[in-house]
């Protein structure tokens, strides 16, 4: 689905399930549903929405189409895995009637579970997710994992004793099998891997709920307990930028989805950023993007 192709709306939709409303207590919460049994509903048009808490996994068995992801369309095709996390705008268009294949929703409580350490198989799915479309190569690889979710989807139906425990087990292997063939990517050059390391997701998540206010480094370094030097060092050595360059690019995200997603006016959108003023708004946009949010909304995105 094209970003010009999305309907504008006034805010982008926050969902549990998609068309549910938000459920901000959800948690070890685990579901399982074919690709067609929500899309039909739909015309197989999923329209860009997010999610507070929940990450998703998608296998797509068959057909195809285009996944909306912030303000980008990646087209995909099967066989292929998609990782979507917490937060993440997305939407997708399904080749009508063709497209078959499994989508697994959990609360990141359940991911956080799912590694060695806590919070560790979370952070390393969230890095590999910034590529969300994982081509599957082997057909035995994309037959294990359309088994996995046959097991998650029958485990989640019948509910039978220790369903809840089968169901983390069913989870666990195909984030793992998903995450082999993402991190695959890495080692053919395909992609480059976000770090995983814990200031560095520290500060995201600090960032993801401070951003609209709080600008400034020392503000961040101050909630790490860390001087603002420390941090610029350790989130540079550690993801190949500063830690400046982190929070800018969260707020280029969250205006770009404004300027994709919604109708609202470019200086209402500077506003909400807490830009002082329209002027200040584009340059900081086109400085970051090399073009104005006229022009970027213009073209639809990217």
């Amino acid at each position: 689905m094209t970003a010009r192709s999305t309907s504008l709306a006034p805010v982008l939709p926050l969902f549990h399930l998609y068309g549910d409303p938000p459920e901000d207590q959800a948690f070890d919460f685990i579901h399982v549903e074919t690709i067609a049994s929500r899309s039909t509903r739909h015309a197989w048009t999923i329209r860009a929405h997010r999610h507070r808490n929940l990450f998703q996994l998608l296998l797509i068995t068959a057909g195809g189409g285009e996944m909306s992801h912030e303000a980008a369309t990646q087209p995909f095709a099967a066989p292929c895995a998609i990782l979507v996390p917490a937060t993440v705008a997305h939407g997708f268009r399904f080749r009508a009637h063709e497209t078959e294949g499994w989508i697994a929703t959990f609360t990141e409580d359940v991911a956080q579970g799912l590694g060695d350490r806590s919070g560790e198989a979370l952070a390393r799915l969230r890095a590999l997710a910034a590529d969300p479309v994982v081509p599957i190569a082997s057909s035995s690889d994309a037959a294990r994992l359309a088994a996995l979710f046959g097991d998650l989807n029958e485990e989640h139906f019948l509910a039978r004793d220790g369903y809840r425990l089968a169901m983390r087990a069913c989870l666990a292997l195909i984030a793992i099998g998903v995450g082999r063939l993402a991190a695959g990517r890495v080692r053919s050059g395909a992609v480059m891997l976000g770090s995983a390391e814990p200031v560095v997701e520290a500060l995201r998540r600090l960032v993801e709920e401070h951003f609209r206010v709080e600008r400034q480094l020392a503000f961040y370094a101050d909630k790490l307990t860390m001087t603002a030097d420390r941090l610029n060092d350790h989130i540079k050595r550690a993801t190949g930028v500063t830690a400046g360059h982190l929070i800018r690019q969260r707020i280029i995200t969250e205006a770009k989805r404004q300027l994709v997603f919604t109708s609202q006016p470019i200086h209402e959108i500077g506003y909400d950023l807490t830009f002082s003023d329209p002027s200040h708004f584009t340059r900081f946009f086109r400085k970051q993007t090399g073009m104005t949010p006229q022009a970027f909304r213009e073209q639809g995105g990217g």
